[in-house]
Parts: C-alpha cells; structure tokens; sequence
C-alpha cells in the first residue's frame, strides 16, 4: 500500500506546472508595466489570447489622412482619419501607401 502512495505522490508532483509564474515574471511584468506608463502609454490586456500590451495615443490621432505614410501608426479606411490609438488589436479597414483600402487584422 505504501508503494502505491509513494507512486502517486510522484505521479502528481510530476503534474506540476513549471511555467508557474515566479517572483522573476512577476518583476519582468512590473517593470514593463512601469516603463510603459513612464513613456505615457496604458499596459492592459489585448488580443484574444489577452496577453498585455502598451497602448500610446499617437502624436496624429484623429487627424485627416490619405494614405499610410500619412499617421504614426494607420490611415483608418472608413473615417480618413489616423488612428486615435497603436497599437490596433481586431480587423479594420486601413488606407495602405497607395490609398487604396485594405483590411488589417491583428490578434
């Protein structure tokens, strides 16, 4: 019976999660939340996957555009205006270099 306990108990601690996170992830995630808000930007969860990001408003939010090289980040399709946040996280339609419309997709 004790054997069989044995095996267990060795059967579970191999289960153990080895990507737990630490007292080094969480002082890597600390210092990057730091510098982005530090640099003016908001560190929040994005994408599906909800991992962190930090989001800067561009310099150019908001103002009209033609084509790409017209904003920091992207030229939105539907309202001809720079994008009023970087980075864009779903699918929207931006203005590519050309001004022609092109559907951009980021997860």
């Amino acid at each position: 019976m004790r054997v069989i306990v044995a095996m267990l108990v060795f059967a579970l601690a191999g289960c153990q999660d080895d990507t737990a996170p630490g007292p080094a992830h969480y002082d890597l995630f600390a210092a990057q939340q730091a510098a982005c808000v530090s640099r003016g930007g908001q560190f929040a969860r994005a994408g599906m996957a909800g991992g962190y990001t930090c989001f800067h408003t561009p310099r150019d939010a908001g103002q009209m555009c033609a084509k790409a090289s017209d904003c920091e980040s992207a030229c939105l399709a539907r309202t001809r205006s720079c994008a009023p946040i970087t980075p864009i996280f779903g699918c929207v339609d931006v203005l590519g270099e050309s001004g022609r419309p092109a559907r951009l997709c980021v997860d």
